[in-house]
């Protein structure tokens, strides 16, 4: 009797590490993903599948990120960030090239992507470097901050890779942003970009401008580079209020909507549950968000607190950008919706930046207590 109670406590102990909150709302992306892939991935042999396979990996990677404590998470901090940017050199040096790009490292039993790595090892890193200077945190601080996320940035953009370097420069952003940076310094910075843009513009790469372009007259180039953006409107435009319904979508299943499985999954969403079907995923993602920013507020340290920030503006900054790709009003950058599109990468790094979550929640209560 003793022992089987002694293994009911550690067995509870274990599954109380789920947030309630933040399970529902993940429980809930997990089940829109499942019917809206069967739509999508219908003439896909096997995505289905491998979609399944994914979220179930990346309700492990969840559940171990859960059970990790935030003072492990600090141990880990610099050594990931350096291992993540020496592979990022490894793969300017000697990786293997694909569609132009060169963002893979072939590992002899696999291959991998150490940007997606970074997404998270960059705001442990800041998280640590800040939560190291506690209560005496100064302007030359928030210089060797930036240096630290221009580096991986850099790397990631010359692969180049614009997405990804956008979300690794948004997490990072959102630690410095976080510890205290000024708004004064916020807007000198923004006003720079500014008035560094037609350089800027004169550094992107033929087909970054190209997505600029089109978002502003994809009708230019409707069969070519602004076919996507034409036909994922159009998708999201034909749902109306309630939509085509499930597997009814003519977009989709007559293929016009390009990757509809990956980065345009939200088109086909749209069209087959119409606003109401889209105001509840944005009810989700909202309760997610808000939920995330509870965690934050409530961080036992300031590791935590910005370390939880910044998960959650990844969250964010994952949504609003698809989405707005999607609806016409950002450009095309390959940026997925968050436990939605078909990528396993993207899924674990997501799930474990929840599982992250709810291990500081978790270290929160145990603190109190």
């Amino acid at each position: 009797m003793m022992e089987s109670r002694e293994l009911w406590q550690i067995v509870r102990a274990r599954v109380a590490v789920f947030d309630p909150t933040l399970t529902i709302a993940l429980g809930l992306l997990a089940a829109m993903s499942l019917v809206t892939m069967y739509s999508a991935a219908y003439d896909f042999p096997g995505r289905f599948d491998g979609h399944v396979r994914n979220l179930l990996v990346a309700l492990v990677v969840l559940w171990v990120a859960a059970n990790v404590p935030p003072s492990w998470m600090m141990r880990v901090a610099v050594p990931l960030f350096l291992a993540g940017v020496a592979l990022l050199i490894a793969v300017a040096l000697f990786g293997d090239i694909s569609k132009g790009a060169r963002r893979w490292l072939n590992l002899g039993f696999g291959r991998v992507q150490p940007s997606e790595l970074m997404k998270i090892a960059m705001p442990l890193m800041l998280a640590w470097y800040f939560q190291r200077r506690e209560g005496g945190v100064r302007w030359f601080d928030f210089a060797i901050a930036g240096v630290l996320l221009a580096v991986p940035v850099l790397l990631i953009a010359r692969q180049p890779d614009l997405g990804t370097s956008v979300l690794v420069f948004a997490a990072g952003a959102a630690v410095i942003f976080l510890a205290g940076l000024s708004w004064k310094v916020i807007a000198l910075l923004l006003a720079g970009v500014a008035g560094a843009a037609p350089v800027l513009w004169t550094l992107m790469h033929d087909y970054q401008r190209q997505r600029v372009l089109m978002l502003i007259d994809p009708s230019s180039d409707p069969l070519g580079k602004g076919f996507h953006i034409i036909q994922s409107t159009i998708a999201v435009g034909s749902g109306g209020l309630w939509g085509k319904g499930w597997m009814q979508g003519t977009q989709a299943h007559l293929e016009f909507i390009p990757e509809r499985t990956t980065d345009f999954i939200f088109a086909v969403f749209s069209e087959e549950f119409g606003l109401v079907g889209n105001l509840c995923l944005l009810v989700v993602y909202l309760v997610l968000i808000s939920r995330g920013f509870m965690i934050s507020a409530q961080g036992s340290s300031e590791f935590t607190r910005l370390l939880a920030g910044a998960i959650t503006l990844i969250y964010f900054v994952y949504a609003f950008v698809n989405m707005g790709m999607v609806s016409g009003i950002l450009p095309v950058v390959g940026v997925p919706l968050p436990l939605m599109s078909y990528g396993g990468t993207a899924m674990v790094t997501l799930a474990l930046g929840a599982g992250l979550l709810m291990s500081i929640q978790r270290n929160r209560k145990l603190v109190q207590t």
